[in-house]
């Protein structure tokens, strides 16, 4: 018998109740907090992303103000810290992580704290603060951001510690594998992602990607093709677009426009070139060979079990752990949406670059018979900038045919730099910002002749 066999062989059938309760209760509190919709004030949420919002009302016209006090706070240490590298500073683990960055990211961090102090005193040009460019980003966005990585940053160790993913990861492995080149734990990712928000996924692959469950392309894949917009924005967009008698069909049509995305783009470059290795070696790492001639289940409780009866796993130790990931998102993500989404919206205001871009897609859709090509060719390339911005072109568009083909595009797209874009770029995920646009574009190719053809059905 060989060693993998004998490892096989032995899952234990001895765990105490004690032992079980300490995976249950605090996976399903996750399961509940990160995934399951809620209806409150007529509006379909999640319990973190409630009280997210709860919070957000309470400091309501505060955040911006105190998002622009960290971002100066975190550039000056980041300039001290990376430039001089004191050792009083840089001998302690959690300074060293938050503020010793790459030289482009010192300058990225600057970049934002100018941007937000600008908006913030309505300094320097317009076109710099106003309402639709750093205004967006510093009244709008990063309130939402600030609240959202609070809560998800003391809550993700529900779903990453205590066995939810090694269960899940191994019953649902057979099923990711062969669809999505996955291992079956990125299913929790895309739930998280779908129930509650995009950046919860990138925020949550991000964590299981440096402790080493997930290669490059894995981790690259993940982030890029299964941080899926959560059902309550795919909601403002169609109420915003005036098509909320609409919701079933434009549900289901950016359910089959995403699963294909998600079955083809990680098969073609630049995913499918991404290395198969891990950044870290991961002991508790279940491989495809392990899971051979032995009861799944077993070996997934088993797994999960011994995940949830580690040491690290206490009450102080997740508080502490929770606590750096609520500063690691702070400091290391928000400065990166504020620096890059303000460009791209300026870039997006100001500049013909996106109807640029779009006039390619003009005569395609023409080919489509999609009704007002133009605008809707320029709804196609503007997502890249913010996922909000193709509906607000949209709004404008008589034709309800088209104003259902943009809604439905803005959803499946994915990548936009005002939000998930620049979470992707400022995490450790093996993403450049090339790849982030040729995967854009990619999505936009396989997309858009399935929902086209589904609204040619449908109208």
């Amino acid at each position: 018998m060989s060693a993998i066999q004998k490892e096989k062989s032995k899952i234990e059938t001895s765990y105490q109740i004690k032992d079980y309760m300490k995976f249950i209760i605090p996976s399903l509190l996750g399961i509940f907090l990160f995934m399951v919709p809620l209806t409150y004030n007529g509006e379909v949420t999640i319990p973190v992303a409630f009280m997210a919002k709860q919070v957000e009302g309470l400091l309501e016209g505060i955040i911006p103000s105190l998002m622009t006090l960290i971002l100066f706070m975190v550039a000056i240490m980041t300039m001290a810290v990376t430039a001089f590298q004191p050792k009083s500073l840089i001998n302690q683990p959690l300074i060293r992580t938050l503020f010793h960055v790459k030289p482009v990211w010192v300058y990225v961090r600057i970049i934002g704290m100018l941007f937000a102090v600008m908006t913030l005193y309505q300094i320097g040009p317009e076109w710099v603060w106003s309402e639709d460019t750093g205004g967006l980003l510093l009244y709008d966005l990063l309130p939402i951001l600030f609240s959202v990585f609070l809560f998800a940053g003391f809550l993700l160790p529900l779903l990453l510690n205590f066995g939810l993913l090694e269960l899940s990861g191994i019953l649902l492995n057979k099923i990711m594998r062969p669809l999505f080149t996955l291992p079956g734990r990125s299913s929790v990712d895309c739930l998280a992602s779908w129930m509650g928000d995009g950046t919860i996924g990138v925020l949550l692959t991000n964590k299981q990607y440096e402790e080493g469950f997930y290669t490059k392309r894995e981790a690259a894949v993940i982030g890029t093709t299964f941080s899926v917009v959560s059902i309550t924005f795919s909601i403002v967009i169609l109420s915003y677009l005036n098509l909320e008698h609409l919701f079933l069909p434009y549900y289901l049509t950016i359910g089959i426009a995403g699963f294909v995305a998600a079955v083809i783009i990680p098969r073609i470059p630049p995913l499918s070139r991404k290395k198969d290795e891990y950044v870290v070696e991961n002991k508790q790492l279940v491989k495809d060979s392990d899971m051979e001639g032995v009861s799944i289940f077993k070996l997934g409780m088993e797994k999960a079990l011994e995940r949830a009866a580690e040491k690290n796993n206490g009450m102080v130790t997740t508080t502490k752990n929770g606590m750096k990931n609520v500063l690691d998102m702070w400091f290391g993500v928000i400065p990166v949406v504020m620096a890059l989404g303000t460009i791209a919206l300026i870039t997006a205001e100001q500049t013909p670059f996106f109807d640029l871009l779009g006039m390619p897609f003009i005569p395609l859709l023409e080919i489509m018979q999609v009704p007002e090509a133009d605008q809707a060719a320029q709804a196609m390339v503007i997502g890249f900038a913010d996922m909000f911005l193709p509906a607000v072109i949209g709004s404008g568009i008589e034709s309800e045919f088209t104003r259902f083909v943009i809604a439905c595009m803005s959803v499946t797209q994915l990548i936009y730099m005002s939000e998930v874009g620049g979470l992707l770029l400022a995490s450790k995920l093996p993403v450049k910002f090339t790849d982030l646009v040729v995967i854009f574009m990619e999505r936009t190719l396989v997309t858009l002749p399935i929902i086209v053809l589904i609204a040619h059905i449908i109208f």
